[in-house]
């Protein structure tokens, strides 16, 4: 079933964010509910808090699209979860004013499934498709000539009397997402005429998204609040945008509703999130590993029996950001703690083992 179709406005998007609002706590007053300021996600370039680079090249590209009047170039964005590949799509068609329709890999299971994403298509309209590495390759290799000619080859009866009929289309935009772009074909990677790679956020960037965001949900949080927050949101925006939220809740339940350090540090150990960003899950396998494999190599299938975990859950959920953050690394024997694992749990880091040299295993053989 086709998603709904989104249509932009050039002149939509939430008023910009005054300096006020950044500076100790907001003292705004309650204003009427707008249903724009409920959208955690940025609707203009000019908004976009981050991926600086990236934000760079796609404001001359679309300012070269509009001197030329022509459609963006065909985009492909890959990145951990989280980090804005969707949130880019929907600014893009923001600022051209243009229809966004949404689908991913996963539901366009057959050439018939997509055809009505392309033949509907406007002029210049864009279409985003999530998870794109996730499309099977016959799908793959049916937009091929969509990328590059804007026609699609329909092939009409079977056998000898099979004939091709060649549909012209509307030139549009097509923007891919993946989490995985080392799964997408080489062929289809490079159909693309932009590869833009999203990277982690920093402290500084995260705190001020928190900022901001506390403002379209009528929170009052201090910078202070936003600085502790952001440095337990693993550089992702998503999981501080789900933070922040539960940081809200806590604060009207539990305080006055204003989010001070205190209630941001309070709320977060309630979730048994510490300063490092890792929940308890993350702990207990750090403990594991160092407790129970004296802090290793071991494998991953070892870790997870001794958890009772799925492999995958180990692999996909925790594994990821423990290694970024170096607290443990992958060896060709299997995983094994940091020195900064050891001093996160408070436990002493073992003495290093001295290598043992020939002459100390000859003499042991004659001992």
């Amino acid at each position: 079933m086709r998603e709904r179709i989104i249509k932009g406005n050039p002149d939509d998007g939430p008023e910009p964010v005054e300096p006020e609002a950044t500076e100790g706590l907001s003292s705004r007053q309650p204003r009427p509910h707008d249903p724009v300021e409920d959208k955690l996600r940025p609707q203009r370039l000019a908004e976009v808090v981050g991926q600086r680079a990236v934000a760079e090249r796609l404001s001359i590209a679309l300012l070269a699209a509009r001197m030329r009047g022509e459609p963006l170039p065909h985009i492909l964005f890959d990145g951990p979860p989280g980090l804005g590949k969707t949130t880019f799509a929907t600014v893009l068609h923001n600022e051209l004013g243009v229809e966004l329709s949404i689908t991913s890999g996963a539901a366009l299971d057959k050439k018939m499934d997509v055809m009505p994403y392309l033949t509907n298509a406007a002029e210049g309209s864009i279409l985003f498709i999530d998870e794109i590495h996730r499309l099977p390759r016959a799908v793959e290799e049916f937009i091929y000539p969509v990328m590059e000619d804007f026609r699609v080859d329909v092939v009409l009866g079977e056998g000898m009397s099979a004939r091709t009929i060649n549909l012209p289309l509307k030139k549009f935009t097509i923007i891919g997402a993946t989490t995985r772009s080392g799964m997408l074909s080489g062929p289809l990677r490079e159909r693309f005429h932009m590869h833009e790679h999203l990277e982690f956020y920093d402290r500084e960037d995260l705190a001020t998204i928190i900022t901001v965001n506390a403002e379209k949900l009528r929170t009052k949080i201090s910078l202070e609040a936003a600085w502790e927050l952001a440095g337990r949101c693993r550089g992702t925006p998503r999981i501080a945008n789900a933070r922040l939220r539960w940081v809200r809740d806590f604060a009207l339940a539990r305080a006055d509703g204003v989010v001070t350090p205190s209630i941001a540090r309070d709320a977060l150990d309630m979730q048994e999130i510490d300063a490092e960003g890792l929940d308890k899950q993350d702990r207990r396998y750090l403990d594991t590993l160092i407790r129970v494999f004296h802090g290793g190599p071991t494998g991953v299938e070892a870790l997870a029996a001794t958890m009772n975990v799925a492999v995958d859950t180990l692999r996909d959920e925790v594994e990821p950001y423990l290694l970024r953050r170096e607290f443990v690394v992958r060896t060709p024997r299997g995983r094994q703690a940091c020195a900064l694992a050891y001093r996160h749990l408070g436990l002493s880091e073992p003495e290093p083992e001295l290598p043992i040299s020939i002459v100390d295993i000859q003499r042991r053989l004659f001992d």
